[in-house]
């Protein structure tokens, strides 16, 4: 039986109206944050980044394809993975329809991984995507270092990771056994990975634009700054028991029982 209180109309009516007021003021509270994220300082961007396409070999500036703006999400599908990251994959489900929108107002939506095309493209193929994705090469101009959402073995022994704008503390490695069995460590195993591998590559999304010639990054954004793009979540904070989550609830979409 449940344990929610019940009430009348009039009294749903009196706390709806007090909820609205609440609403309403969130939501000139985000506008007024999408003013001041574009508000942020652009920076230049000198290193010849270089990607592997479908179409080949191109630069960051050939990223954007004719657009001036360019929304980067920054996919967990490190080299070593035999399949993307479930989060990622669960947010990236809603890029199918969204990209179309996106491309017809001047701004180009790409996800970028690590992992060689032949991955990328097989995985793409399972999930049904349509949108682009790019692989990172690394060397002298690393972006997903650059970008903080790829660590070294050596940053995460030595607690040289920053992510999320805050350094982690070291990770001692090899991990303990008792480590093996918690949410990101289960993640792990669904991508071929141990939690360490796993945990090198991370989540986020990175805004460029480029004007003149010139390509300038302009904000990026990582962890539960990611909310907003889980096409899930904002149905789920509107439905009667919220997100209900007790660890990670989510599967790939071809994953859930029938």
């Amino acid at each position: 039986m449940s344990t929610h209180q019940a009430g009348t109309r009039d009294e749903w009516l009196a706390a709806r109206l007090r909820l609205w007021e609440a609403e309403r003021e969130l939501t000139h509270r985000s506008d007024e944050l999408a003013r001041q994220r574009q508000a942020l300082p652009w920076v230049r961007i000198d290193k010849d980044y270089r990607f592997e396409t479908e179409a080949g070999n191109v630069a960051l500036a050939d990223l954007f394809q004719g657009r001036s703006q360019l929304l980067v999400y920054h996919f967990m599908f490190g080299v070593d993975y035999t399949a993307g990251c479930p989060s990622c994959s669960a947010i990236a489900d809603g890029f199918n329809g969204i990209a179309t929108h996106l491309v017809n107002h001047d701004v180009m939506l790409m996800v970028v991984s690590r992992a060689p095309q032949t991955k990328l493209q097989a995985y793409k193929r399972r999930m049904g995507w349509t949108f682009p994705w790019a692989t990172s090469h690394a060397g002298e101009a690393d972006f997903n270092a650059d970008f903080n959402v790829w660590f070294s073995e050596a940053q995460q022994r030595e607690g040289g990771i920053e992510y999320n704008y805050r350094r982690e503390p070291p990770l001692p490695l090899p991990l303990p056994v008792s480590d093996g069995g918690g949410p990101a460590a289960q993640q792990a195993v669904s991508t071929g990975t141990d939690l360490a591998t796993y945990t090198r590559e991370r989540p986020g999304l990175s805004a460029f634009v480029q004007e003149d010639g010139v390509v300038y990054h302009t904000y990026s954004t990582y962890a539960r700054g990611l909310d907003a793009l889980w096409g899930m979540y904002p149905w789920l904070d509107r439905a009667p028991k919220g997100r209900n989550e007790n660890g990670v609830w989510w599967r790939r979409h071809d994953e859930y029982p029938l």
